[in-house]
């Protein structure tokens, strides 16, 4: 759990599993931190690396959690009112457990953009079980 939750934290990672369907570009700061402090951080956003889809706020913050470790943002951006996604990370069974939930509002661009959502989400699980299979090397 404790490598899990170690890379989960790196802003490499997110870039590591939304390629190659999102790139996201920093804008403020304009340079990724090492790991994510608690704050606000505006990315740029292209889909499929050239689809310019505008800018987006990424929110961290890390809730307490009995149950485990949990990283949320709370993002938004003029497109997607909220983007609302926590990584939470526990162990059962002596083996470690991660999973991604999100809530989005689009007002009346919510389906497709949960639709997108759907494939991003998929293929970033995808990108996790991959790094985790590599035992965390990158």
């Amino acid at each position: 759990m404790d490598d899990a939750i170690t890379h989960a934290v790196t802003t490499r990672l997110l870039n590591f599993v939304a390629y190659p369907l999102v790139q996201l570009t920093p804008l403020e700061p304009h340079i990724w931190p090492q790991t994510w402090a608690e704050g606000t951080y505006w990315v740029g956003v292209r889909i499929f690396g050239f689809v310019p889809f505008g800018k987006q706020a990424i929110v961290i913050s890390y809730p307490d959690s009995a149950a485990g470790f949990l990283l949320r943002d709370n993002g938004h951006s003029a497109l997607v009112k909220v983007w609302d996604h926590t990584i939470s990370i526990s162990t059962a069974s002596g083996r470690t457990l991660y999973r991604d939930t999100v809530t989005i509002d689009a007002g009346l661009f919510t389906l497709p953009v949960w639709l997108f959502a759907q494939v991003f989400y998929r293929h970033r699980q995808r990108r996790w079980r991959l790094l985790a299979e590599r035992s965390f090397r990158w």
